[in-house]
């Protein structure tokens, strides 16, 4: 790859798939909305050069769901990364999600950048933490790499999003996390999922980017639960080997009765 090339990364989250492939989550079914969500990525032009997944990829913990993930995915030949999220069974993730496209690996470098995947769901738990073991490891890697603009992914987002009940379960030792990351300068991106909505916010030179689920959405600065109707969507990203970036949010169409799809830029 030419170093004055970009590579392309989507990522998608908060997929919520159910053994059963018609079961729908607040009035939508999750399968097909995904499905969706993939055609769209397959339209894109340059074709992406990684796909990461920010947990949520279940919703009822299955085999069944997983193994529907893999078989979805493998047609579309993108080298594929993931993390699990507070609705997945890392176990199960494990022994399943590991034939390619799909890697279980959780550092490497591509086009320049360092990628670090980071677990911090907690069994049982709706919030997340990183594990002194994880943050140990975490450093270790940007030591390692330390000339590499670098990305990293979690599910649960380690900044206030000024939504209370989701604030309250969000990554609960985020000073742990910043603590890590800022000893770094390498460090240019950190993104996640499991809010359901699109989000941005920077920190001491650290961009922090949420992204919407492929199903439902998350009402913003709700201090319930609560939905609104916006499209599912997922993140395109363009990462330059000097660590300049550029991102956007892509909406899906999605009709249920009509299965009709297109895309649009937010």
């Amino acid at each position: 790859m030419s170093q004055k090339n970009p590579i392309f990364v989507v990522q998608i989250t908060d997929i919520h798939l159910f053994a059963d492939p018609d079961q729908k989550m607040g009035g939508i079914t999750t399968r097909e909305s995904f499905a969706a969500v993939l055609e769209q990525v397959k339209q894109l032009q340059p074709q992406p050069n990684l796909l990461l997944l920010t947990g949520d990829l279940s919703q009822d913990e299955t085999p069944q769901a997983y193994c529907q993930l893999q078989n979805m995915l493998s047609p579309l030949s993108i080298p594929t990364y993931w993390i699990p999220g507070n609705h997945d069974d890392l176990l199960i993730m494990q022994q399943i999600l590991n034939q390619e496209p799909i890697f279980a690996q959780k550092s490497w470098q591509l086009g320049g950048w360092q990628f670090i995947m980071l677990n911090c769901a907690l069994p049982g738990r709706i919030d997340g933490e990183l594990s002194p073991q994880s943050l140990e490891w975490l450093e270790q890697q940007l030591q390692i790499a330390s000339n590499c603009p670098t990305l990293i992914a979690l599910h649960h987002p380690p900044l206030l999003i000024d939504s209370a009940w989701l604030d309250r379960i969000n990554l609960r030792n985020s000073e742990d996390l910043f603590a890590v990351l800022e000893r770094h300068p390498q460090v240019r991106l950190t993104i996640f999922g499991h809010i359901h909505q699109e989000f941005e916010q920077e920190r001491h030179g650290i961009n922090y980017l949420g992204t919407p689920s492929t199903c439902i959405q998350f009402k913003p600065k709700s201090p319930n639960y609560a939905l609104e109707p916006s499209l599912p969507g997922f993140r395109l990203l363009k990462l330059y080997p000097d660590g300049n970036w550029e991102t956007k949010v892509e909406r899906v169409v999605y009709t249920q009765s009509t299965s009709r799809k297109m895309m649009i830029s937010k």
